[in-house]
């Protein structure tokens, strides 16, 4: 019906763009206000035919109806030209948000593809972990079952090695030095994948700090003469720990200790409490830590390379004493060097322990351990 004839939206819609209406407005203001003046002068001025005046009507002309129009003609150009810029101007900014969204939209697509992505290989990684938790108890489970059976027939043979000739007692001893050794190795593995899981059972309650330290450089130290320092404040008070786990990260530090430390050179226990929290350092003479390894030293598996002559480790114990303390809200510090003795600067383990709040009627128990009179070994 309509067949080619334009609608008529389309046919008036130049009238509803403000620039064609200024324009309009630009070309008939002047030319209506220069026909109002010359109709007005010429009526005037002529109507009587005052001739003399014709110089005055054409000078009021000029300036009233030719001037005046011209003017505001220029106005409305100025004006024309400042609403063309601004309409460019929004132009551009629509054309930019139109490209920000686009822009916004392809983002968020790879974002979302992206995390399915990540979300993907994190369940993956998750099953992956999950999977090597159960190894790694499974396989500790099964080790550990037969090195309890090899440990207690070691141990058993070894009391009564007496009749043997010395070099196959020297060989039962290794044995047995080497199955503990296992035993603890398997254990600290079996332990670590419980820690990382957040399935370590751990019964934190006032732990006694003293009896715990005195057992482990009785038990660590127990075939070796090196001398122990005792540097422990009096009426120490019981820290927040499990008292097991507490005594593996004192076992960890010992042990670094004397595997580092040369013979015959002592063992220092500082004990001191302060602000709420129980410190314990274990202070020895070896030959220090070099700067450029300390902020590794609590890895996974790092050894420093820097160490000669020592004995092999698997660079699990410093990294497991600082889990241990970390899950019990402690920490452990390092310090080195401790002294001024270039053969042996020595290093300075601190774990620090939150300090137990117990009941009044446990005090006089608990200050019974504390009141020790500690000399060296």
């Amino acid at each position: 019906m309509t067949g080619g004839i334009e609608p008529l939206d389309e046919k008036f819609r130049h009238w509803r763009d403000p620039r064609f209406i200024l324009r309009i407005i630009q070309i008939v203001l002047p030319l209506t206000l220069f026909g109002i003046v010359f109709a007005s002068e010429a009526q005037e001025h002529l109507s009587g035919g005052l001739l003399s005046e014709g110089s005055h009507f054409v000078t009021e002309v000029l300036f009233f109806g030719v001037l005046g129009p011209a003017f505001l003609y220029l106005v409305f150009s100025y004006i024309q030209k400042l609403m063309k810029e601004q309409i460019e101007a929004k132009d551009k900014v629509e054309k930019l948000n139109l490209d920000l969204e686009a822009l916004c939209a392809s983002r968020t697509e790879a974002l979302e593809q992206r995390n399915v992505e990540l979300i993907k290989a994190n369940n993956e990684l998750k099953e992956l972990d999950h999977m090597k938790s159960d190894f790694v108890a499974l396989v500790s489970h099964e080790l550990r079952a037969p090195l309890t059976v090899l440990n207690g027939s070691l141990e058993i043979a070894v009391q009564q090695a007496e009749a043997l000739p010395l070099p196959t007692r020297r060989i039962l001893e290794v044995m047995a030095r080497e199955s503990d050794r296992l035993t603890r190795l398997v254990q600290t593995i079996l332990d670590l994948s419980q820690l990382e899981a957040g399935k370590l059972p751990l019964t934190l309650g006032p732990v006694a700090v003293l009896p715990i330290l005195e057992h482990v450089a009785e038990s660590v130290l127990v075939h070796s003469d090196r001398p122990v320092k005792w540097d422990v404040e009096k009426d120490l008070p019981p820290v927040w720990a499990d008292e097991t786990y507490m005594e593996e990260i004192v076992s960890n530090l010992v042990r670094n200790a004397d595997k580092y430390s040369k013979p015959h050179r002592p063992i220092h226990f500082t004990v001191r409490a302060d602000k709420g929290y129980v410190s314990i350092s274990v202070i020895d003479h070896g030959p220090g830590i070099p700067s450029e390894i300390k902020d590794h030293l609590f890895e996974r598996f790092y050894r420093g390379k820097s160490f000669e002559n020592t004995t092999p480790g698997w660079g699990l114990g410093l990294y497991f004493a600082r889990k241990l303390a970390e899950a019990q809200g402690g920490i452990i510090t390092l310090r080195s060097p401790c002294w001024e003795d270039e053969n042996g600067p020595g290093a300075q383990f601190t774990v620090t322990l939150k300090i137990s709040e117990i009941p009044e009627g446990k005090e006089e128990a608990e200050e019974g351990s504390h009141g020790r009179d500690l000399n060296h070994r």
